[in-house]
């Protein structure tokens, strides 16, 4: 038997001016996204910009559904949106953000799993990393490198493949 120790290594940068400009932008748009989130069952307005190799930035914003299932995350709401409008751009950033209820107090936030999967999916499907910002409190910002260091044990095409 091998034990083996995965290490997440992050940025952790305390208020949105402290950031760099483009993290800082992409993060501000993910703030203005949130607030076009459709959020009427949980209030958690949850905003998501992904921004393109070519520095096109897509919004995403939660989706709710009378019919919890229906719902869709504002990650996968702008990934899907990046997939179908800019097929072949690759994304090099995403950044998210949440809110409750009035859109005063900011909550932390980290992508569920289902959105980290189609995180990982879009890294594999450039094979390129895709920078992951989080707003973790008003004063807590988290950068990763890569989806990878949320998902490290990936499911994507190659594991489809036999050997």
């Amino acid at each position: 038997m091998d034990v083996i120790k995965t290490e997440i290594i992050y940025k952790s940068y305390h208020g949105i001016d402290s950031l760099p400009a483009l993290e800082k932008n992409l993060m501000l748009a993910a703030m203005q996204a949130a607030q076009s989130a459709y959020a009427p069952y949980s209030s958690f307005f949850v905003g998501a910009a992904a921004q393109l190799e070519n520095g096109t930035i897509v919004l995403g914003s939660n989706q709710e559904n009378a019919a919890y299932p229906s719902s869709l995350c504002a990650e996968r709401v702008a990934l899907f949106s990046v997939g179908a409008q800019h097929p072949d751009i690759p994304v090099v950033a995403i950044a998210v953000t949440a809110f409750m209820g009035n859109l005063d107090n900011q909550h932390p936030v980290s992508p569920c799993g289902a959105c980290r999967q189609v995180m990982s999916e879009f890294e594999h499907r450039y094979g390129k990393p895709v920078k992951m910002i989080m707003m973790a409190s008003p004063n807590q910002i988290i950068v990763l490198e890569s989806v990878k260091q949320l998902l490290p044990f990936t499911f994507n095409s190659d594991s489809m493949k036999s050997t």
